[in-house]
């Protein structure tokens, strides 16, 4: 991809979650007053991987406006946000205060190594909805060792490649399921507001799990955990049908497609 695509690329898809960030915080999916209040915001599955987090250093990639990274200072973890999206950490910003809870917050690309970060990281966690922002994965998987101190956990949790094989509406299988193209698409509303009055171009790339673990064990992890799931803790997607186990699945598909997968990974 030429450099010329890769800054439009970026800067449309900051404009995407600045704009997504201020839908997000009115949305009843994120629901910030509950938050504030106390809800948990981490999945079972992130829970189990994480495991007791009391005083660890945890770096949170591409964190949104930091919910889940609160939720992470709320046990007990020193913590560290990081975002692309300018509106998403201020917003990250005011929502620590409003917590009560102290957090370090960096406007970045995830793909552009922070020096000031290296080294300081028992834990590095990212989570739904990430890499597919990301052209590639080579300098991602290296940043991440980077931040990290020798044998620190990396944890990811993200939504299966397959999914993004499907238009929008799961109706016909439409891009490869290999990182081979730039996929271009037109989206309205957001997944947590469908009906927002928000129409925007995005620019996303598929990464099949090959390429992801290659990634990874290019650059020394050791991959202690690794998950497929039949289902997603979250709503986010159209045409989805809660489970008897509160999970959710793509209707008419459920059982045959996988839609997350998990892993973690140590440092060398």
């Amino acid at each position: 991809m030429t450099e010329d695509i890769s800054k439009t690329a970026f800067h449309a898809n900051r404009e995407r979650w600045n704009a997504l960030t201020r839908i997000h915080l009115k949305s009843a999916m994120y629901d910030v007053p509950g938050f504030v209040a106390g809800r948990e915001s981490l999945s079972e599955l992130e829970l189990e991987l994480l495991g007791d987090v009391q005083g660890q250093y945890i770096l949170h990639l591409q964190c949104h406006f930091g919910q889940d990274t609160l939720s992470l200072a709320r046990k007990g973890a020193v913590v560290t946000g990081l975002d692309l999206s300018d509106a998403a950490i201020q917003a990250a910003e005011e929502l620590s205060i409003e917590c009560g809870l102290q957090a370090e917050w960096v406007i970045a690309n995830v793909l552009d190594l922070q020096p000031q970060l290296e080294g300081r990281f028992d834990t590095v966690f990212t989570s739904y909805g990430t890499i597919g922002w990301l052209p590639e994965l080579n300098s991602w998987a290296r940043n991440i060792r980077r931040y990290l101190k020798p044998g620190g956990r990396f944890i990811f949790v993200e939504f299966h490649p397959m999914l993004w094989m499907f238009d929008n509406a799961f109706r016909s299988m439409d891009y490869s399921y290999f990182n081979r193209e730039l996929i271009v698409e037109t989206e309205h509303g957001s997944y947590a507001d469908r009906n927002a009055p928000l129409v925007q171009k995005t620019y996303s790339w598929n990464h099949d799990l090959g390429e992801v673990l290659s990634a990874l064990l290019n650059e020394g992890f050791r991959l202690e955990r690794f998950h497929e799931l039949d289902a997603s803790p979250h709503d986010c997607f159209p045409n989805m049908v809660r489970g008897d186990d509160g999970l959710y699945r793509i209707q008419g598909m459920e059982g045959k497609l996988p839609m997350v997968y998990a892993l973690r990974a140590l440092a060398p």
